[in-house]
């Protein structure tokens, strides 16, 4: 009989109702106090293991749970603490924890970037000129509180040297092996202390290793990992690796460790091709990552039993862990809640929950065989071919305009340069205009409108008077505030991406289908399961409203085709572009109602885009390519005078800069204000000819920032951009701050509009 085994890398932080984030947020408005805060996740954290200990799942992760992020975490336990969080002398440490990731009075916020190509944010590492010191041993105390409370073996989980450095700010030089060095050991240390204590196997993740490294990084990484052999002989290492197939797998294989953990859902070709090629030592075993961690789809079984019969031929069953192909963070905690979904949608689901019954289901067909387990194998099967064959996915006019895809106008029928002096003929906008991206405070009188109309304790027509009472008041808050081009506030709209998907074809949405995005946010991805189309215009009710309040112009606002196709869960039978030329085309006709309409200018946001792109650089140009194409065929037939924005949030811009171009969107604002001298660095050897926006403030800050600090920001900016195509915005929506705060920083963004207009004309005079 086999013994294979079962494991899961990470859990859903979050709690099935989002107990996590409530007590975030409790505590951080002072409802609770730093014992009940720690006390209550405590519970949460001990929760999480028992549901995977009656999975039946054998190697259970621990210090994959987090009060904010695992980088954050990471940075934290060895001390890179940024100097401007230790000047208030009684904080606790706690604090200065939340401070790092969320700004102070005092102190900005770390840079937030995406985690790889998800739509998970993490918190960038700070060097400085400080040496990285250990504070505490995270994995250790993790283990021990699993093993007192519940007397589980568990697998501590750490985020790999090589990872770490790589994805963190530097340590003030430019050499990774030198920064490599300083911390590594502290990975000694906790290696050494791990072992102490009589754990079995540690969990390091190296991610990174999926990119595209350069080859001289190999000698690096195979000095980091002879180095934690070495101090901590006993301690097996399974080196975990996800997102796609590992660079160099010959080299990888051969570390000095005791396990690979491999990728067979989104790094299939490559790494069976590496496993065929190359084969796997004899003394290892392998982490399988056969269950999809990032998909919301039931595994066809069948398929993935083939795999494990297929990775058997190389490695023996012996050597083998079932396990996710990555943590599953990415996906909510369970399908139970889902009762209200069309049942050939809802039995086609798996969340967390569900991944590892599938794990556990794998793992009891490899040992009693799989012929005993025929029933449960084949409804799997059965619940995909229904939602297959289902009338969602056979739209015939949607299809075919997606078979006429060359046919259709992807370009603006004039140039920007022409459609530029076109726009300043009809708007007559101020030098330096002002702007917000599109949303305001979503109060909790906002929340609890919606919550009282989808109840059905409001009617529809009370609730669409409270939205349009809400729009007139910041209407009249951005007037007086002076602000040039306002926007409607998009108080009726839940999520940016869930909101359009309710109103499109092909979605499907979940009752507590919830994901950590970032910090104590959650999203509730939409599912896009059917062939995606326009159904009624969306969004021109409200912000025709809006406009009929005030002579300035009200932009429209818009959520991109990627940015709705990486903020859903994606149907899997189909090319993942081609469900964005869907999307793309039933945007086009909300883009057309909205200009038929008298809104001119229309905000299509592509915050998302590049976390699309895929990991490996051979395959950057055909996704940009597709992006780009996508985004113009959503945008391009309006009229010259009609103004094309989009907005990109928390990425990393240099490489794709070329591809921002190629959208054509006649403005672009971009955050940048937690790395905003970064990417003005790119433009002073790259000149960018469109009109262009850079994030002022960082608004995931509940600090309101000075003038002073704005026109710093505006002075390094326009000494390498056009200042005649500038434009003067908050780096993101509004939506999560509050009101009072709101007004103070948009009032002081305005402010340093103003004083650097009145610069900029005397500069002209003299």
């Amino acid at each position: 009989m086999s013994n294979i085994q079962s494991a899961n890398l990470g859990y859903p932080r979050i709690g099935g109702n989002r107990e996590w984030k409530k007590a975030l947020e409790g505590h951080w408005a002072g409802k609770i106090s730093e014992e009940e805060l720690l006390a209550e996740m405590k519970q949460i954290r001990l929760s999480h293991l028992r549901t995977q200990k009656e999975k039946g799942i054998d190697w259970i992760p621990v210090n994959d749970f987090t009060l904010y992020d695992h980088m954050l975490d990471t940075a934290y336990m060895f001390g890179l603490i940024p100097d401007r969080f230790k000047t208030d002398e009684g904080a606790s440490p706690l604090s200065v924890y939340f401070a790092m990731a969320r700004g102070n009075r005092n102190a900005s916020a770390c840079e937030m970037t995406k985690w790889f190509n998800t739509n998970y944010h993490y918190i960038v590492p700070e060097w400085g000129e400080a040496d990285p010191v250990l504070t505490a041993n995270r994995p250790l105390e993790a283990y021990r509180e699993a093993k007192s409370e519940l007397d589980m073996e568990t697998r501590p989980v750490l985020v790999g040297p090589y990872t770490f450095v790589k994805l963190s700010k530097g340590d003030g030089s430019s050499d990774l092996e030198q920064a490599v060095n300083k911390v590594l050991p502290l990975y000694e240390q906790v290696l050494h202390e791990l072992q102490a204590e009589g754990v079995q196997w540690l969990q390091i993740d190296e991610p990174v290793l999926v990119t595209t490294i350069p080859a001289e990084d190999i000698d690096l990484i195979e000095q980091i990992y002879a180095r934690l052999s070495a101090a901590a002989p006993q301690l097996k290492i399974m080196l975990q690796t996800y997102f796609d197939s590992v660079e160099f797998y010959e080299k990888i294989i051969s570390l000095p460790v005791h396990g690979i953990g491999l990728d067979f859902v989104h790094g299939l070709e490559g790494n069976l091709a590496g496993l065929k090629k190359y084969g796997f030592p004899e003394h290892k075993v392998l982490g399988a990552g056969v269950i999809n961690g990032r998909g919301i789809w039931r595994a066809d079984l069948q398929h993935e039993l083939g795999l494990l019969e297929e990775i058997s031929k190389y490695v023996s069953e012996s050597r083998i862990i079932i396990q996710p192909s990555c943590s599953l963070l990415h996906v909510p905690v369970t399908v139970k809640a889902e009762t209200a979904l069309e049942p050939v949608l809802q039995n086609a689901l798996a969340f967390a929950e569900e991944k590892l019954s599938e794990v556990k289901l794998l793992q009891r067909a490899v040992i009693e065989g799989k012929d005993r387990l025929n029933k449960e194998t084949e409804a799997a099967v059965s619940a995909v071919t229904l939602l297959n064959e289902s009338p969602h996915r056979s739209k015939k006019d949607v299809q075919a305009r997606i078979a006429q895809l060359d046919l259709e106008p992807s370009q603006r029928i004039s140039p920007f340069s022409v459609r530029r002096k076109m726009q300043r003929e009809k708007w007559h906008l101020p030098f330096l205009p002002t702007t917000t991206i599109g949303s305001f405070p979503q109060t909790p009188e906002v929340r609890k409108a919606r919550q009282l109309w989808r109840k059905g304790e409001w009617t529809s027509e009370r609730y669409q008077q409270f939205i349009q009472d809400e729009i007139e008041k910041w209407v009249t808050i951005q007037e007086e505030l002076g602000l040039d081009v306002l926007v409607h506030g998009e108080f009726e709209r839940t999520d940016m991406v869930e909101f359009f998907g309710e109103k499109l074809g092909g979605f499907g949405f979940t009752s507590n289908g919830w994901v950590q995005s970032y910090g104590s946010r959650c999203v509730k991805p939409p599912i896009i399961f059917g062939d995606v189309q326009f159904l009624k215009p969306m969004t021109v009710r409200e912000t025709q409203y809006a406009q009929s309040l005030t002579s300035k112009p009200v932009k429209g606002m818009l959520t991109g085709p990627l940015t709705i196709l990486n903020w859903s869960f994606v149907r899997e039978d189909i090319p993942r572009e081609t469900v964005a030329f869907q999307i793309a085309f039933a945007l086009r006709e909300e883009v057309e109602a909205l200009e038929a309409c008298g809104i001119e200018m229309i905000q299509v946001d592509e915050p998302a885009l590049r976390e699309g792109l895929p990991l490996k650089k051979d395959d950057h140009e055909h996704y940009l390519h597709q992006a780009v194409l996508a985004f113009r065929l959503a945008t391009s037939t309006v009229r010259d005078t009609t103004q094309i924005h989009t907005h990109m949030c928390y990425c990393e811009f240099h490489d794709i800069i070329d591809s921002i171009r190629a959208l054509d969107a006649d403005v672009v604002s971009i955050e940048t204000s937690r790395s905003h001298g970064e990417l003005v660095s790119h433009f002073e050897d790259h000149t960018y000819d469109l009109g262009i926006g850079l994030g002022m403030y960082d608004i995931h800050s509940p600090r309101v920032p000075s003038v002073e600090e704005m026109v710093s920001m505006l002075d390094r900016a326009l000494a390498v951009l056009d200042p005649e195509l500038f434009w003067i915005n908050p780096d993101c929506g509004l939506k999560t701050r509050g009101a009072d705060e709101t007004v103070k920083s948009l009032r002081n963004m305005v402010e340093a509009a103003k004083i650097y207009r009145q610069k900029y004309s005397a500069a002209l005079k003299n």
